[in-house]
């Protein structure tokens, strides 16, 4: 124990440059903090993004796979679709829709009975041209893009021609024009989708950082046998305990704190990826949304480490330990998604609950809202279930039943 049995700072810290020392000797603790974030964020960002984008450009220009039914019911349109330098018509066959199953046809296109003579008889009831494609299929799907341009190009010259041959405006078929006007400033719109998915990345990160070191100071020390010379030295639990998640939260909050610049820097030099993700607007946060992101993140990551050192606490070894840390994983990823969910703005009820707050709390933050009274709801709320979580790994360090389960 320390003087008088009582916890001391001095004693604390000096926990904490020891475990510091040690995990700073450890190499997937610091492949955690510093290698994966910096490596994670080009290559989710500008990597697959730049991958992405040429796969998709590279379906677009493919020649398309399409099969014509009935087409000898509208050889002026069938002859368009042939005509068409992004679509190869094949002869046709039975058992298109399995060919088209099978990725064998990307589409088929069927033609009604009567088509041509509907047409020049400018019948009340259009006739219905059919596109039977693969629904979620990318190549499929592009077919069935490029053929209702084709056939959007057709019905527009149809309408063309009937307003020449009376003599009408195009007007008369267009009675009036629609346009659309943004009036939401324009740092709203540029961060709408950013706030989509940067509060699960920094949530996740942040709990990321903390689960490694949180498991190996507990869980892992038991299984190595070194818990019981550490307790043996005459320092107070609670300064052990205390500088064991003084350590956990440091690596937490560089974890966060480095991939949260890690994504900056990528960003800032993948103009192609920011234009997607900005609808092409620049995008700028102010010095006091960072720091209130910052803010935020602080008590939720003393969540995350007292929580995880609780629950490693309690595990026998490591592998029990990662048994315990996966459904907690799970409890966090939900409510992390909130900023994901459409329709679901941050309120009273919602900034008192733990992770879900501060996932929407980001969310206003980056589309360029500072609402103070929801900021400060979600960190005191934050604040007080890290000091419940706190209090409990606290407590559980206390208890010979935990600390020497076998």
């Amino acid at each position: 124990m320390g003087e008088n049995g009582k916890m001391q700072l001095r004693n604390t810290l000096i926990v904490f440059r020891k475990e510091l020392k040690d995990m700073m000797r450890d190499r997937r603790t610091l492949v955690g903090m510093f290698l994966f974030p910096i490596v994670m964020f080009p290559l989710m960002t500008t990597g697959f993004n730049s991958f992405e984008r040429r796969m998709r450009d590279r379906v677009k220009q493919e020649r398309s796979t399409v099969m014509l039914l009935g087409a000898e019911n509208a050889p002026a349109l069938a002859e368009k679709l042939r005509a068409s330098e992004n679509l190869e018509v094949i002869p046709t066959a039975a058992g298109y829709a399995a060919l088209i199953g099978d990725k064998k046809l990307h589409a088929a296109v069927e033609f009604p009975a009567g088509f041509e003579a509907a047409l020049q008889a400018h019948a009340t009831e259009a006739p219905l041209v059919k596109i039977y494609h693969y629904n979620t299929e990318s190549r499929s799907e592009a077919a069935a893009s490029k053929i209702e341009v084709l056939l959007g190009e057709y019905r527009e010259g149809v309408v063309t021609q009937r307003l020449t041959a009376r003599g009408l405006p195009e007007p008369f078929v267009k009675p009036l024009e629609t346009k659309e006007e943004n009036v939401a400033a324009p740092e709203k719109v540029s961060g709408s989708r950013l706030a989509i998915i940067l509060p699960y990345f920094i949530i996740f990160l942040c709990l990321m950082g903390a689960i490694h070191p949180a498991m190996d100071l507990t869980a892992g020390e038991k299984e190595r046998g070194t818990l019981e010379t550490i307790l043996a030295s005459g320092v107070h639990r609670g300064d052990i305990v205390m500088g064991k998640f003084l350590l956990v939260l440091l690596v937490s909050l560089t974890t966060t704190v480095v991939s949260i610049a890690s994504y900056g820097v990528t960003a800032a030099y993948s103009s192609s990826y920011m234009q997607q993700m900005t609808g092409g607007q620049s995008f700028r946060m102010s010095f006091a949304a960072i720091g209130a992101v910052l803010l935020v993140s602080l008590p939720l990551a003393v969540l995350f480490s007292s929580g995880l050192i609780a629950v490693s606490l309690y595990a026998k070894n490591y592998k029990e330990a990662q048994g315990y840390v996966g459904p907690a994983m799970f409890v966090v990823i939900v409510p992390a998604m909130a900023a994901m969910l459409p329709g679901v703005d941050l309120n009273t009820t919602l900034a008192l609950i733990p992770i879900a707050n501060v996932s929407l709390m980001m969310k206003e933050l980056l589309t360029g809202g500072m609402p103070v009274g929801f900021l400060l709801a979600t960190f005191a709320s934050t604040t007080l279930y890290a000091g419940i979580a706190l209090h409990i790994a606290y407590t559980l360090f206390q208890r010979e039943d935990v600390l020497f389960r076998t």
